[in-house]
């Protein structure tokens, strides 16, 4: 009997998602298929930058008070008070004068940070336009690449040299690829290497934006994790004003409250910057069917508003970093990123071995930094790495890393 539809061949869909890689966490599985590690010992991931700390206590209040915002369609542009309260943070986090952000024109909630800069992509990439390119880091967060090749676009994957700190350089590209990018990623803190962007890096995009007419989106969710409390990161909005550009132009942020209050699941975050291209932008989430449920929407006020657990969050990762860099740093050299969660750490052998072999033999799950990165004429600047996200509750990251140093003496 003949189906009741017609089946469609693959040839029909959207060819652009043939050019997408798998995931870094597919490959990660594919990995460790057939594996089996000692039963005797508990698995630890950290490999996934999943926080597992404790979310703060009044967001589930928040929530059980506004049960009622579940019964009603919410706003692509967010409610007025979360606006508001978005841009009172931003003011104090990157010490903005109060006249310089429009809650109205210049500031959206995204449902989480992931989101978002895959959508951004989407809204204002012209692929009608002759090689169109997306820049983006080396090695680099994913969604990058993937809302890049899925807006039509090629990616142009720009180095962040270990020798230079893993610092962004652009002193090798071309006015002729400055003229073709149309939209740059910056993620700071780095995914995975923790560095963070300099003023004068921003100030050079900038430049550069204003003289090709390219967006520069910063990826700043992991801004609030750092390790001293007197030199937060610096973020692309408060250069931009720092240096003139006082409207914003060409810049996009996006941060969210996944990383800064632990809290992955609430999907809460927030785009920020240039009054133009957010109004294109908005347009296009109109259609994109993503608003952000006023029941969410309450509680992401209650976490804006808040300081004393992000303290207290940092103060914890602080902590680990401080037990385990000391644990690793007798079995091999062991680098303190400027911020974030993650230790970007050199292996002996080969990534993936070190991966595999390490959840074989440990029962400890890291990420290839191979899976990271893209290789180029010079290699592949993930290769030899893992990521190690310190995300676990303390005594687990400091078991893991005990386990790995057993690991690298064995070697």
């Amino acid at each position: 009997m003949p189906p009741a539809f017609p089946v469609h061949a693959a040839s029909n869909m959207n060819p652009d998602i043939e050019r997408l890689q798998s995931y870094p966490f597919e490959k990660l599985q594919a990995l460790k298929t057939g594996v089996q590690p000692p039963a005797k010992i508990g698995h630890i991931a950290l490999s996934l930058g999943e926080p597992q700390h404790a979310a703060p206590a009044f967001i589930a209040e928040a929530i059980q008070c506004h049960l009622d915002g579940l019964q009603r369609y919410p706003l692509t542009r967010g409610t007025e008070a979360l606006r508001n309260t978005i841009r009172q943070w931003l003011f104090s986090r990157y010490r903005l004068p109060e006249d310089s952000l429009d809650a109205d024109t210049q500031i959206a909630p995204v449902n989480g940070s992931r989101e978002g800069l895959f959508s951004i992509a989407q809204a204002l990439v012209d692929r009608s336009r002759e090689n169109p390119l997306v820049l983006l880091p080396n090695p680099f967060y994913q969604i990058y690449e993937g809302a890049a090749l899925l807006a039509g676009a090629k990616p142009f994957y720009y180095p962040t040299p270990a020798d230079n700190g893993y610092a962004p350089d652009f002193t090798d590209i071309s006015d002729d690829t400055w003229h073709d990018c149309q939209l740059i990623y910056v993620c700071s803190p780095g995914n995975p290497t923790g560095h963070v962007v300099q003023p004068q890096t921003f100030r050079l995009l900038l430049e550069k934006a204003a003289e090709f007419g390219f967006t520069i989106v910063s990826d700043e969710c992991y801004s609030e994790i750092y390790f001293d409390e007197n030199s937060p990161p610096p973020g692309l909005l408060q250069i931009a004003h720092e240096s003139g550009v006082t409207d914003f132009r060409h810049c996009v942020v996006f941060n969210s409250l996944s990383k800064r209050s632990n809290l992955p699941g609430l999907r809460s975050g927030f785009v920020a910057g240039d009054a133009q291209l957010l109004k294109t932008y908005l347009h296009y989430r109109t259609y994109h069917g993503c608003a952000m449920s006023e029941t969410i929407q309450h509680a992401s006020i209650a976490a804006w508003r808040d300081e004393a657990h992000v303290k207290q969050n940092r103060e914890v990762y602080r902590r680990k970093f401080a037990t385990v860099i000391d644990i690793l740093s007798s079995a091999l050299p062991v680098r303190q990123p400027d911020a974030a969660f993650f230790l970007w750490l050199q292996t002996p052998i080969d990534d993936q071995q070190f991966a595999r072999e390490l959840y074989a033999r440990q029962n400890v799950t890291v990420l290839p930094g191979s899976y990271l990165s893209r290789g180029n004429d010079t290699g592949n600047p993930g290769e030899s790495h893992v990521r190690i996200a310190l995300v676990a509750e303390e005594d687990q990251c400091v078991e893991a890393a005990q386990r790995i140093k057993q690991f690298l003496n064995s070697l």
